[in-house]
């Protein structure tokens, strides 16, 4: 089969097309087809060696894919072979065939192509773990999504408003992404660079300040975001753009009651996952085919220009998610 290679860390030109062998099937795994894989900004920090895939992942990059079962181990009852599905990967995504378990696999959305399907699942999933999971948004809550058009962060959005009711406030980095924010659901969306986030949130909750903060920049972000929290807030971290060191006001933890977590979802067992898969089919799915949850494309790429791929992501350009093209026929011929 055909996959991706990185040719030892550095930059997305380390990555090349080559020939590998088809990958074992595992207990409890199915071998998928891909049609499509997304591109995601942990597969950048792979790249470059800051993310190594635990000890029993795949090396080839690739985090979430969409396309047919063509193989399953003993065993494994669903998805049935020849069935179109979209999964989160634990590697192996930038690939002809990718083996997932079974459990971190689920239907593509009705009325979804395999584009699309392939743009889902590392997104929702993270959302859902840090938000609904680790964050505990109940019913009215208020969210803040700090890089509200990233995948995650258009995710994160939806599934608040849509789900919990709640009011959402987005920061990105220009007037156009300000706007996407807004269009997918979030109450007020600021600009980072035109303001200082800490100041407009106090002013858009009236001093209240927000139940909870999804980040990936942590270092400095971290002790504003704790003071932005009100009584019993949450601040889940999903990365460390900006550092992994901060300083933080312990006492005002203590005395508001405050909670500061984190998360890695890769290296969580498949049980785990499953978990997830079942409630994003039930909760989520149903409003992806209505249309009251939507996904967002930015780029598709051929698999052989996956450095381009990866520009997009370095450059910080993508508004929603970029998506490699792995096998053009399936993709046109669709889910069937």
């Amino acid at each position: 089969m055909k996959r991706i290679e990185v040719l030892g860390t550095g930059g997305p030109d380390t990555m090349v097309l080559a020939e590998a062998p088809e990958p074992e099937l595992r207990p409890g795994e199915v071998l998928i087809r891909v049609a499509a894989a997304g591109v995601n900004r942990p597969d950048v920090q792979q790249r470059k060696g800051l993310y190594p895939p635990p000890p029993e992942a795949s090396p080839i990059l690739g985090l979430d894919v969409a396309g047919v079962v063509v193989r399953t181990a003993v065993g494994v009852l669903w998805p049935p072979v020849g069935m179109a599905v979209c999964a989160l990967a634990n590697g192996g995504g930038y690939a002809e065939l990718c083996a997932v378990p079974a459990v971190q696999c689920m239907p593509v959305p009705k009325g979804f192509g395999f584009v699309e399907a392939a743009s889902l699942p590392e997104v929702f999933f993270t959302a859902w773990n840090n938000v609904i999971m680790l964050g505990r948004l109940a019913e009215g809550e208020s969210l803040l999504v700090q890089g509200g058009t990233s995948g995650v962060g258009l995710a994160a959005i939806q599934i608040a408003k849509v789900l919990r009711g709640s009011v959402v406030l987005a920061t990105a980095g220009s007037a156009e992404k300000c706007r996407v924010c807004l269009e997918y659901g979030a109450d007020a969306a600021i600009d980072y660079r035109a303001e200082d986030f800490s100041v407009r949130v106090r002013e858009l909750t009236q001093g209240r300040g927000v139940d909870v903060v999804l980040d990936g920049q942590a270092g400095p972000y971290t002790d504003k975001e704790l003071g932005l929290l009100a009584p019993d807030g949450r601040v889940v971290l999903i990365a460390s753009h900006l550092g992994a060191m901060a300083e933080v006001n312990v006492r005002d933890i203590v005395r508001r009651r405050l909670t500061l977590t984190g998360s890695t979802l890769r290296p969580r067992p498949p049980v785990y996952k499953g978990r997830i898969a079942r409630a994003l089919v039930e909760d989520v799915w149903p409003r992806l085919a209505e249309g009251s949850i939507r996904t967002r494309i930015h780029a598709t790429v051929p698999l052989a220009d996956v450095a381009a791929a990866h520009a997009m992501l370095e450059a910080g350009e993508q508004i929603g998610k970029v998506v490699l093209i792995v096998d053009p026929a399936l993709v046109t011929a669709g889910p069937g």
